[in-house]
């Protein structure tokens, strides 16, 4: 497992260092620097001090008057999950807060959060199929070199720590299987604590997580402990933003503002620029929160015939080729013109292995054994994705998930054909509609968004400017 996790680091040490003198730019990175340097500063969880807040004025007009404003220190914010800005913080304290942080920030998190999901992958594919070798190490290597892994250590976002924490507590949800100590449910109930406090979707999964450890592996003792360490593990937290608040309020206050981008009647469901920026002014986070939950609903009332083609739409945008950060890029002349030839293959080298890796990763369930295994993780595949499907989706949200079709896909590698053969009608019926589905899913895709390919293809594609 060292080879594979120093083929992965090197891999991601690449993009790191050719983008050393690199800043940020998109909103979400600048709102973690923010909490990052408050967190070490000493100011505590907060954000838009005056010298931040003077950076965006020129772009969003903010109320001051709807919270108590210190220009000194900003404001106390429960918006985001703590732990990636604490993470940030802990670097920023060991390496300086100056304007070397970016950098060191992104070799961390190849270091320790992008590479270790090689080795991760290798351990749960051994967990998922004990007898081939083989596809543990190839879906290790398949998660050492996706294209969209090894450059997100680049970007400051909650991803990178999202990533590695989901893989881990799915390794030990696993390891419990065969091993039903006490110490490992306590284990893999902190370790969902820890990635619910990174990105909160995840507590659909933990909640499944626990039933079936009661229902499947009838531990209940061991499921219920499970949750006391999940429930212990987010607790001072939800308790910190109820007090901040006066009001019972979860782990983040970002449910009001997705809903609101995500049935706003500009948006197809997904992160959509306009709608995205009417909720940024408020900066109590309680009332952009009430405000943004009561506003989707009366979108949803005005108009509830869209209610289900939005979640198919979400669905849609969830299992999209990652095609969406390389064109915003590229568009915004990040690069400088790129020739159509190397354009059309920097494309394919995003957009193709999703492709083969999803479709390979159908073929390759059909050829697994029914198994707890195997059940949990269905668990973890429904439990993620059902709340994008009804709240808000984005292509990348689906590389969280990109180490368990790699061990599908190896499967359908590795294993003989005979095991397709002696899957029931139903099943191979099911498995054709999925692709069937993926592929009507992708041409929509490009056929929807021709004239912006045409466009990124022509002679100033570089200089077309599309939001993202």
């Amino acid at each position: 497992m060292a080879g594979i996790y120093c083929a992965a680091l090197l891999l991601r040490l690449i993009p790191v260092l050719l983008t050393s003198s690199l800043g940020i730019g998109l909103d979400d990175m600048f709102q973690y620097d923010m909490l990052a340097r408050s967190l070490t500063s000493g100011n505590g969880y907060r954000w838009y001090a005056r010298e931040d807040l003077s950076l965006l004025e020129p772009y969003v007009d903010f109320d001051l008057t709807s919270t108590d404003y210190d220009p000194v220190h900003g404001v106390p914010t429960s918006f985001r999950a703590p732990l990636y800005p604490a993470f940030l913080a802990l670097v920023y304290s060991i390496a300086g807060a100056g304007a070397s942080r970016f950098f060191a920030a992104r070799l961390a998190q190849a270091v320790l959060l992008g590479a270790p999901l090689a080795p991760l992958t290798y351990l749960s594919a051994r967990s998922l199929l004990p007898a081939n070798e083989r596809a543990a190490r190839i879906s290790a290597w398949i998660a050492a070199a996706y294209p969209m892994l090894l450059i997100f250590p680049i970007g400051l976002g909650t991803e990178n720590l999202f990533f590695l924490l989901l893989l881990l507590s799915f390794l030990f949800l696993l390891s419990i299987i065969e091993h039903p100590a006490i110490s490992r449910f306590l284990l893999a109930g902190l370790l969902l604590g820890l990635t619910a406090l990174t990105r909160s979707v995840v507590l659909p999964f933990a909640g499944l997580a626990v039933l079936w450890a009661w229902f499947v592996l009838k531990q209940k003792r061991g499921a219920l402990l499970m949750a006391l360490a999940l429930t212990v593990t987010i607790l001072p937290w939800v308790v910190r933003n109820s007090q901040l608040h006066g009001r019972l309020t979860g782990i983040e206050t970002s449910m009001g503002y997705n809903l609101y981008v995500g049935y706003h009647p500009e948006s197809s469901g997904t992160f959509t620029f306009g709608p995205s920026l009417d909720l940024i002014p408020i900066l109590d986070d309680s009332v952009r929160d009430r405000l943004g939950t009561q506003k989707a609903f009366e979108f949803i009332q005005a108009a509830p015939g869209r209610f289900v083609p939005l979640a198919a739409s979400r669905l849609g945008h969830f299992f999209r080729l990652e095609l969406r950060v390389l064109t915003y890029f590229y568009s915004s002349n990040f690069f400088g013109f790129v020739p159509a030839p190397l354009l059309l293959a920097l494309l394919a080298l995003f957009g193709l292995p999703f492709a083969i890796l999803s479709i390979s990763a159908v073929l390759g369930c059909l050829r697994l054994p029914r198994s707890p295994a195997l059940l949990l993780a269905a668990v973890l595949f429904l439990g993620y994705l059902l709340p994008h499907v009804f709240i808000l989706s984005e292509e990348r949200f689906h590389l969280a998930l990109i180490p368990l079709l790699a061990i599908f896909a190896a499967s359908a590698w590795t294993s003989k054909r005979a095991a397709v053969k002696s899957s029931g009608r139903a099943a191979l019926a099911a498995a054709a509609l999925v692709v069937a589905l993926l592929l009507v899913n992708w041409t929509w895709q490009f056929t929807s968004d021709a004239d912006k390919f045409a466009a990124l293809l022509g002679p100033n594609g570089n200089q077309t400017y599309y939001s993202y």
